[in-house]
This record gives structure tokens, C-alpha cells and sequence, in this order.
């Protein structure tokens, strides 16, 4: 599956933000939650969801939304299911590497 990733380099840190391509400019929202899915934040480039999972190793602030993404990130060990939070019934991970 293909997913839209956008890199930014913020001083020291890279940005990596990841959503699944049926996501992009969506707005979620759940009780005083509102997400939304910016295609200025999200749309860089299409990828497969393992290239841009894979693109984690790299990258010190991660955000992904979407079934597939974040799905894939947490079979690969990168996010823990826990951490998962849903609005609307859509995954969204986290990550922060210090």
C-alpha cells in the first residue's frame, strides 16, 4: 500500500510524518479532539508504507496516521501497541527519540 511521508530537517531534528493516502485532508474528531490531516504536513511524496516506515531509523520526531503506517510501524517494533491513540476509529502514533 502507498502511503504519503514528508521529511523536515528542524535544526538537529528530522520530522518524519506519515499518513495513509485515503487520510490526506481528512479532519478527525472525537470529543474535544480535532485532527487535522494537512497536506502541507503530510504530503511530500508517495511511498510504500515500507519505505517510509523503514525511513524511522532516520528520523527523531515521527507522526503517523493511519491503519496501514501505523500498523506496519508496530509489527516492525517501532511503536508499542499501547501508544496507540484512535480518533474517529483512525490509528495516530508518536514517536519522540532523544
Amino acid at each position: 500500500m502507498e502511503v504519503y511521508l514528508n521529511i523536515k530537517k528542524m535544526g538537529q531534528n528530522v520530522l518524519l510524518a506519515v499518513c495513509d493516502c485515503d487520510l490526506l485532508g481528512r479532519t478527525l474528531r472525537e470529543g474535544k479532539i480535532v485532527f487535522k490531516i494537512k497536506d502541507e504536513f503530510y504530503n511530500g511524496r508517495k511511498a510504500t508504507v515500507d519505505e517510509a516506515v523503514g525511513l524511522i531509523n532516520n528520523s527523531t520526531i515521527v507522526n503517523l496516521v493511519g491503519k496501514c503506517c501505523v500498523e506496519t510501524a508496530i509489527a516492525q517494533g517501532y511503536v508499542h501497541p499501547d501508544a496507540v491513540i484512535k480518533i474517529e476509529g483512525v490509528p495516530h502514533a508518536q514517536i519522540m527519540k532523544f
